[in-house]
C-alpha cells in the first residue's frame, strides 16, 4: 500500500509546480511562463534534464515525484514544466505518491514565491534557494519536511530505514503506536505473513507433495541433528540405569560389588563433561569460528558413541569406570552442541535484506524447531529401548538376563551411530555461511581472534541479561529433573507390584509425547508479538510452580489410588507441557539472541553451563531427601526463575539481530545510540528503571544516523565498482553488506552527489533503474 492515499487537488498541484519551476529557472538566470489552459510552457533559457532534476529549490514533497519521474520517464531527452505537470497530475499510478496539498501547498508556495521575489538577478543566485523571511514556526515546519529522517514519506530510502515489516506506512515503529493501533498492526502484519507462508507451502505441495517435508528436514532437522543425537544418547543413560539395576543389583543398587561413588559418578561425570563442552566450545565458537566448533562436536560425539558401544572391563566395577569416562568424553561434544546449534540456527537464515525480514519474523521459530530435535531424539530412544528389550527378552516382564541387557544397551547406541557419522559428513561438506555473522562483527569492530574487550564490556553492560539467562536456565533444569519425581511416585501407586522397567518406559514415552506438543506450540507462538519470549517463559515458570507446589502440600491426598492419583498424573503432564511451552525452549533461544555476535557463543555456553549446574544439584540432593520433601524444594526454584525473568530478561521479539549488532557497534566505539534496540519494548524492567538505557531513544536521530551509514556503505560500493572489483569477498560478508545497496539507495545518493551513479548491487530485489554507469575516480 502506498504511503499516501489522498489524491491531491490538481489545481493546487499545478500552481505549486508553476511556482517551483519558475523559481528553478529564475535561479539559473532564465524565466518561465505557463499556460494552465493549454498546458504549454515557454522558457527563455532551457535547462537540460540533469539540471532540472537536481534543482535544489523544488520542495521536498516534489522530490518524491521527481524521483518517480526519473524512474518512469527516463527516456525523455528534456523535461519542462509541461512534463512535470503531467507527471504530477496525469498517470494514476503516481497520484498516491503525492501528499495532500490542501495543507502543504500554501506554505510551500509561500516559500517559493517569496524566494523568487527576493532574487534581483544581480545578487548571488543561491540567495533564492536560502528561503524567504518566514516565521520561526514556518521555518521549523519546512525544516522538518526537508529532513529525510522526519519526512513521513521516507522516499527512496524507505525500505532501508523503515521497512514495512517493522514500521507503519508513516514511518512509525510498531512498538511506538498506541495500544489499539499497535494491536491492529500486529494482527494485520502477522496475519499477512501467515497467509504468505501458507501460500508458499501450498504452492510447493501442488508442485510436489513431498517438497514441504523436504524443506522442513533441510531447514530444521539437519540443523538440529546434533541435538537429536545428544537427546537420544543422554536420555538413554537414565533409562538404562533402571535396566542395569534390575540385572546387576549388587553393582547398581546395593553397591556391594561396585563402589557407590563410581555408580553415582556415571551421572556426575556426564554432567561435568557437558559443562566443560558448553564453556570450552562456546569460547572456541567466538574465537576460532562456528563451523570449527560444530565439526569438533560431531567428531567427539562420533568417537564417544563408539566408546559407549565398546565399553568393557575385567570386572563390573571396571566396566562402570569405563562407561563413566566414555560419558565424560561424549559429554564434551554434547555440551558444545548447545552454543553451536543455537548460534548456527539463529545466524544461518541466509544473507541480505530478505534474511533480516526472516530474522525478525521467524528467528524464534527457526531456533526452537531445531532445538526440539532433542525431544525427538528422546522419543525415538525410548521407543528403540522398548523394542530392543521386547526383542531380546521375549517380553517386557522380568527377569532380564545379562545377555539381554548387553544387547539392548549396546544396540541402542548402534542405532544412533549412523546419524552421528552423517552429522560429521554434513557439517564438513554442506554447512556454509556459518561464520558470516562473526566475521561481519569482527570486520565492523576491527577485531580479530577472541574479542576480550567485548567480553569485558558485555559483563559490565549486559550483566542483568547474564543473570536472566543463567538463573533462568539453572531454575529450568532444576525443575526438569524435579519432573522425574512424578513418574516414580505415581507408578508406585498405579502398579505397586510391577518390577518391569517397561512400565516406567511406557509412561516416559507418553510424557515425551506431551513434551513434543509443548515444543511445537512454543515454536509457533514464540515469535508472536502479542506473546513473545518473556511472557512465554514467565507463564511457563509460574505454571511449573503451581504444578509442583500443589503436591508439595497435598502429597498424601494426591498419591492415593483413585481420583487423587489421576490429579497427580494431570499435574505431571501439565508440568512437562509448560516446561517446553515455556522456559526450556525460551532459555535456549534467548541465551544467544540477547548478546552480540562477538560473544554470543560464549554467553550461550556459560548460560547453558549454569543450567547443567541446575541439573547436577538435584542429582546430588535427591540422594539425601525423600519424594515428599523433593516436591517442597522444587517449586521455589521455578518461582525464582519467574522473578529473574520478570526483572532481568528483555523481550527482543521482532527485533532484528542486525539492529542489535548496530547498537553494540555504537557501544564499542563509544557513540550514543538512538535506535529501536533500546526501545523500552525491547529492554528488561531492570534496564528501563535502574539502568535507564531507553533514555537516548530518538527515532528522528536514528533515521539520520541510518542515512549516514547507508551513505558510507554506498561510497564503499561505488569505490569497489570504480576499481572494477567484484563486490564479494571469499566468505560473502561484503556481498551481504552490499546487498543493502539497493537501486533506491543508489538513486538517492547519486542525486545527493549531484551525479549519475552505477547500477545497484546484483543481489538487489528491485528492478534496476536505468541510470548511466559511471566509474568513480
Amino acid at each position: 500500500m502506498p504511503p499516501f492515499s489522498l489524491k491531491p487537488r490538481r489545481k493546487a498541484v499545478r500552481r505549486l509546480f508553476e511556482s517551483s519551476a519558475d523559481l528553478c529557472y529564475s535561479s539559473k538566470g532564465g524565466s518561465l511562463t505557463y499556460d494552465g489552459i493549454k498546458g504549454n510552457a515557454q522558457h527563455t533559457t532551457g535547462l537540460d534534464r540533469d539540471s532540472l532534476m537536481n534543482c535544489a529549490s523544488l520542495p521536498k514533497p516534489l522530490s518524491a515525484i521527481r524521483q518517480q519521474y526519473m524512474k518512469t520517464y527516463q527516456d525523455a531527452q528534456a523535461i519542462g514544466a509541461k512534463s512535470l505537470h503531467r507527471a504530477a497530475t496525469g498517470p494514476d499510478d503516481l497520484d498516491p505518491l503525492i501528499p495532500s496539498y490542501d495543507t502543504d501547498a500554501p506554505l510551500l508556495m509561500k516559500q517559493s514565491k517569496m524566494a523568487s521575489e527576493r532574487f534581483d538577478g544581480s545578487a548571488d543566485p543561491s540567495i533564492a534557494l536560502r528561503g524567504p523571511q518566514l516565521t520561526a514556526e514556518e521555518k521549523n515546519e519546512i525544516a522538518d519536511r526537508e529532513n529525510p529522517a522526519n519526512y513521513s514519506d521516507i522516499g527512496l530510502l524507505r525500505d532501508s530505514i523503515a521497512p514495512l515489516d517493522s514500521y507503519t506506512e508513516d514511518g512509525v515503529y510498531w512498538a511506538d503506536l498506541p495500544a489499539r493501533q499497535r494491536n491492529a498492526w500486529i494482527t494485520r502484519t502477522e496475519g499477512a505473513e501467515s497467509r504468505r507462508e501458507f501460500g508458499v507451502v501450498w504452492a510447493m505441495f501442488k508442485k510436489d507433495p513431498l517438497e514441504p517435508i523436504r524443506q522442513y528436514f533441510a531447514r530444521y532437522v539437519a540443523t538440529g541433528m546434533g541435538l537429536f543425537v545428544e537427546g537420544f544418547t543422554l536420555f538413554s543413560i537414565g533409562n538404562l540405569s533402571a535396566l542395569f539395576s534390575a540385572v546387576w543389583p549388587t553393582c547398581w543398587s546395593t553397591h556391594t560389588v561396585c563402589a557407590a561413588n563410581w555408580v553415582y559418578g556415571v551421572n556426575y561425570l556426564e554432567i561435568v563433561g557437558i559443562i566443560i563442552g558448553q564453556i570450552l566450545v562456546g569460547i572456541e565458537g567466538d574465537w576460532i569460528g562456528r563451523k570449527f566448533g560444530m565439526m569438533q562436536d560431531a567428531v567427539i560425539m562420533a568417537i564417544g558413541t563408539l566408546m559407549l558401544i565398546a565399553s568393557w572391563g575385567t570386572s563390573l566395577q571396571g566396566w562402570v569406570i569405563c562407561y563413566a569416562f566414555s560419558l565424560l568424553f561424549y559429554g564434551i561434544g554434547v555440551g558444545g552442541e548447545y552454543p553451536m546449534t543455537s548460534t548456527r540456527s539463529m545466524e544461518g537464515v541466509g544473507s541480505g535484506r530478505n534474511a533480516t525480514t526472516a530474522d525478525k519474523a521467524h528467528r524464534g521459530r527457526t531456533v526452537v524447531l531445531a532445538f526440539l530435535m532433542q525431544g525427538w531424539g528422546q522419543f525415538i530412544n525410548q521407543a528403540a529401548l522398548i523394542i530392543l528389550l521386547l526383542i531380546f527378552n521375549g517380553g517386557g516382564n522380568p527377569p532380564y538376563s545379562k545377555k539381554t541387557a548387553q544387547w539392548t544397551f549396546r544396540l541402542s547406541f548402534v542405532v544412533v551411530l549412523p546419524f552421528t557419522l552423517w552429522l560429521v559428513y554434513y557439517r564438513y561438506y554442506k554447512v556454509t555461511y556459518a561464520d558470516a555473522a562473526l566475521k561481519r562483527s569482527r570486520q565492523r569492530l576491527g577485531t580479530s581472534g577472541y574479542d576480550v574487550a567485548s567480553l569485558n564490556l558485555a559483563l559490565r553492560y549486559f550483566w542483568p541479561r547474564l543473570l536472566a539467562t543463567t538463573i533462568g536456565w539453572f531454575a529450568n533444569d532444576f525443575a526438569f529433573y524435579g519432573n522425574k519425581i512424578f513418574t516414580s511416585e505415581f507408578i508406585k501407586v498405579i502398579s505397586p507390584q510391577s518390577k518391569s522397567v517397561v512400565t516406567s518406559w511406557n509412561w516416559s514415552l507418553l510424557n515425551i509425547g506431551v513434551s513434543l506438543v509443548g515444543y511445537y506450540l512454543a515454536a509457533f507462538f514464540i515469535d508472536a508479538k502479542h506473546y513473545g519470549r518473556v511472557r512465554m517463559q514467565l507463564v511457563g515458570f509460574l505454571a511449573d510452580f503451581v504444578c509442583f507446589v500443589i503436591p508439595a502440600f497435598a502429597y498424601k491426598t494426591l498419591t492415593k489410588p483413585g481420583s487423587g492419583i489421576k490429579g497427580f498424573q494431570a499435574l505431571f503432564f501439565l508440568s512437562s507441557f509448560f516446561q517446553q511451552f515455556g522456559p526450556n525452549c525460551v532459555t535456549f533461544l534467548v541465551a544467544a539472541e540477547v548478546y552480540p555476535a562477538s560473544i554470543r557463543a560464549t554467553a550461550h555456553g556459560v548460560s547453558a553451563a549454569a543450567g547443567k549446574l541446575g541439573a547436577l544439584a538435584p542429582t546430588i540432593l535427591y540422594n539425601y531427601i525423600d519424594a515428599e520433601t523433593r516436591f517442597k524444594v522444587v517449586p521455589w526454584f521455578a518461582l525464582f526463575g519467574a522473578i529473574a525473568t520478570f526483572l532481568f530478561l528483555p523481550d527482543v521479539t521482532g527485533l532484528d539481530l542486525r539492529e542489535q549488532e548496530r547498537a553494540w557497534e555504537y557501544l564499542r566505539t563509544e557513540r550514543e545510540y538512538h535506535g529501536v534496540a533500546i526501545h523500552p519494548r525491547h529492554l528488561s524492567i531492570w534496564e528501563i528503571y535502574v539502568q535507564k538505557r531507553h533514555r537516548h531513544y530518538n527515532p528522528a536521530l536514528d533515521r539520520q544516523e541510518k542515512i549516514d551509514e547507508l551513505r558510507d556503505l554506498y561510497k564503499g560500493y561505488t569505490r569497489s565498482k570504480a576499481m572494477e572489483k567484484d563486490a564479494e569477498s571469499e566468505d560473502g560478508v561484503e556481498a551481504d553488506d552490499y546487498s543493502f545497496v539497493s537501486d533506491d539507495v543508489v538513486a538517492y545518493f547519486s542525486k545527493e552527489k549531484g551525479s549519475l551513479a552505477p547500477k545497484a548491487s546484483p543481489g538487489s530485489d528491485e528492478t534496476n533503474v536505468a541510470f548511466h554507469n559511471e566509474k568513480q575516480s
